[in-house]
């Protein structure tokens, strides 16, 4: 069974490419984040505020794409980024001003 997860591209403010996750990134519906964020070029805000849970088969998405994403992310997953060493290779920070809603 795949776990929900919903993916909404849009552009951030700045222009770049923005690609909202909500639900669970998992073993189950890892390839759904990988197709997406193979299908966008260039740079990309990833919006993970709507993330309940990241396993490491999303973790190992993300690695693969960490040379351009910026990734934003609540207190819950913060510790889960900078543990497994994202956070050194991605910019990760807290939902701003900048960013608009959906």
């Amino acid at each position: 069974m795949t776990t929900p997860l919903t993916l909404t591209p849009s552009r951030h403010p700045d222009g770049r490419t923005r690609l909202a996750a909500t639900g669970e990134i998992d073993m189950s519906n890892s390839t759904v984040l990988t197709e997406a964020l193979d299908s966008a070029s260039g740079q990309l805000v990833l919006d993970l505020t709507g993330v309940e849970y990241l396993d490491s088969a999303g973790l190992s998405v993300l690695f693969a794409h960490a040379d351009r994403l910026e990734i934003i992310a609540t207190p819950l997953l913060r510790p889960v980024l900078d543990v497994s060493g994202l956070a050194e290779l991605a910019t990760v920070r807290a939902p701003g001003p900048g960013d608009s809603p959906l």
